[in-house]
């Protein structure tokens, strides 16, 4: 249970924190780092990758320790680091490392992480001495690598033996509330599909829900996801709305939070649009996962009705980034959503989903089966739209190993157990006294209160993105330079264009004009379609659309190049 768990962390034990999807591990060491900060420790928190560490307000791996490419290190490469006083002065400070999705740390990395603070501790224990929180679910996405290993998982590495973890494996499920999909996904965890779970798997086939609005679409490749996303959204006959992010800091760091979050630089929404929640705002009413749709735009901000029915007036959140003094050097500030329509299964993996229409016919990786289907809360929940050989497969390693594990985590329970309350809160005092942490309650409670009203001051840029843009056209050779210049994606970019074109008719883009040969292939389809003025073919407004553009030339030209010829056009 989540109790006995904590009051393992709490005693300064080095953890494994494991259990089956939708067990609340992130909300347990979300408990963990409140405590933590309460008593004036700042604990590292790393994952494999940017969006598994934005689920807790951590960093990659590769960037908290400097790894640069590399998996591995050497001694040369470690004295490297030891010279750097950035490198010094983070870990003389850390005390507690956190390092969640551990099922994607691979053997060589886990390793590193042990040589490099030992290195920087000047201490030949495990990790430095420091305690240790490893945080994940083997069964779920395994390490990526571009060639087969021998050994593939993190816990194959010495260094996790070294540990000396207290297993804490949860069992109770917050996430799911039926039985049968919980059966599923218990099967697939025990390497054996029962003829039940194939039954109710084939009963959900291509099932129409009963949803009230469009589930979203999870797929196995991004290809189809932004495809979808992109075309759902341009046969919306609504009104755009536009929303471009704001920042303060350097531009270096804010490149740092849209590499590591799922913030976006930019989003178009219009009324009708499939949405999904980027972020975790239980008092405003949703969570990272919560889907709905736009029902209309109020203050220039969406109105977004989620599957329960409730409506939510979307404003912008924060996404900053820290120091390791707990300084905030960055912050980007945009609106939570995420067109959702589709989105990838690997980008799935922590969120909740009220419903889903989940494609695994094209699963090229054991886990992805288990991950997509864990998303949901509910078996009514699912629209199955196929499924390979693959698609319901775990590691079979894994497999050898979960008794093993659940051993481990019932020894550490009765371990635990068998202290009594009193010594148990002199045992947590204690540790915190070692780690330089405060013990005195009064303090706590401030800072408690400190950690309640935290606000980020965002000062509003007066200059419109669009027009920062066009003052860097006369230096930009390219799209694609101006693109750089301005850290934007060259899809916004053109958005940029777009609209000074509108405002300036007579603005020189010659430049930017597509070469001769697709620019004649956009301009003849265009001229097709305006002939056969199918209405179906244009906008509200009396745009044409660019779906059937790119029908009519039959997927030779992208959308982007379109769009671009298109401001030579129109």
């Amino acid at each position: 249970m989540q109790n006995i768990a904590l009051n393992i962390l709490k005693s300064g034990n080095n953890v494994f924190i494991t259990g089956s999807a939708g067990t609340g591990k992130t909300y347990l060491l979300n408990q963990f780092i409140r405590y933590l900060k309460t008593r004036k420790i700042s604990p590292a928190i790393v994952a494999p990758t940017g969006i598994a560490a934005s689920h807790l307000g951590g960093q990659t791996i590769h960037s908290f320790f400097s790894l640069g490419i590399r998996d591995s290190v050497d001694e040369d490469f470690i004295e490297s680091l030891l010279e750097k006083k950035y490198l010094q002065t983070r870990f003389s400070k850390l005390k507690v490392l956190i390092i969640d999705e551990i099922s994607m740390v691979s053997p060589e990395i886990f390793s590193s992480i042990d040589i490099i603070l030992r290195a920087f501790k000047n201490y030949n224990e495990p990790f430095g001495g420091i305690q240790v929180i490893l945080s994940g679910d083997f069964f779920q996405l395994p390490p990526i690598s571009k060639y087969p290993k021998e050994k593939r998982f993190a816990w194959q590495s010495p260094a996790w033996r070294d540990l000396n973890l207290k297993t804490c494996y949860l069992e109770k499920k917050h996430r799911q509330d039926d039985d049968k999909l919980i059966a599923i996904l218990d099967d697939i965890r025990a390497g054996e599909i029962s003829e039940s779970s194939y039954d109710i798997l084939n009963s959900r086939f291509q099932k129409v829900l009963d949803t009230g609005f469009t589930p979203t679409k999870l797929y196995t490749h991004n290809m189809d996801v932004d495809r979808i996303n992109y075309q759902e959204l341009q046969n919306l006959d609504s009104k755009p709305y536009q929303f471009i992010y704001k920042s303060k800091g350097s531009q270096k760091n804010i490149e740092k939070i849209f590499k590591s979050t799922l913030a976006l630089e930019e989003i178009t929404l219009k009324k009708d649009a499939i949405v999904i929640f980027i972020k975790n705002n239980p008092e405003k009413g949703y969570i990272n996962g919560t889907t709905g749709v736009v029902v209309g735009f109020e203050d220039n901000l969406p109105i977004v009705k989620t599957s329960d029915g409730h409506k939510i007036k979307v404003e912008l959140e924060d996404w900053s980034i820290e120091n390791k003094s707990g300084t905030i050097t960055a912050t980007v500030s945009q609106i939570p959503l995420k067109l959702a329509w589709a989105i990838t299964i690997h980008k799935s993996q922590g969120m909740t989903l009220d419903s889903a229409e989940i494609d695994l016919s094209k699963t090229f990786e054991v886990g992805q089966g288990y991950v997509a289907l864990s998303r949901i809360k509910n078996i009514d929940g699912l629209r199955l739209m196929g499924f390979n050989d693959m698609a319901l497969q775990v590691d079979p390693l894994i497999l050898k190993i979960d008794d093993r594990i659940k051993q481990a985590s019932k020894k550490a329970s009765d371990e635990i157990s068998k202290i009594s309350n009193e010594n148990l809160e002199n045992l947590f005092l204690a540790y915190i006294e070692s780690i330089g942490g405060i013990t005195d309650k009064l303090q706590i409670q401030q800072e408690e209160k400190n950690l309640d009203s935290e606000k980020v001051f965002i000062p509003k840029d007066s200059t419109p993105t669009h027009i920062k843009t066009k003052n860097l056209i006369e230096t930009s050779a390219t799209i694609s330079d101006l693109a750089k210049s301005r850290g934007f994606s060259i899809g916004t970019i053109i958005n940029h264009l777009a609209i000074l074109k509108e405002q300036e008719s007579n603005l020189d883009l010659e430049k930017f004009k597509p070469n001769k040969d697709y620019f004649e292939l956009v301009k003849d389809a265009v001229i097709k379609l305006k002939a056969k003025n199918n209405k179906n073919d244009f906008s509200d407004n009396g745009q044409l659309r660019l779906k059937p553009i790119f029908e009519a030339l039959d997927s030779k030209v992208g959308y982007d190049e379109i769009r671009v010829a298109l401001l030579f056009l129109l």
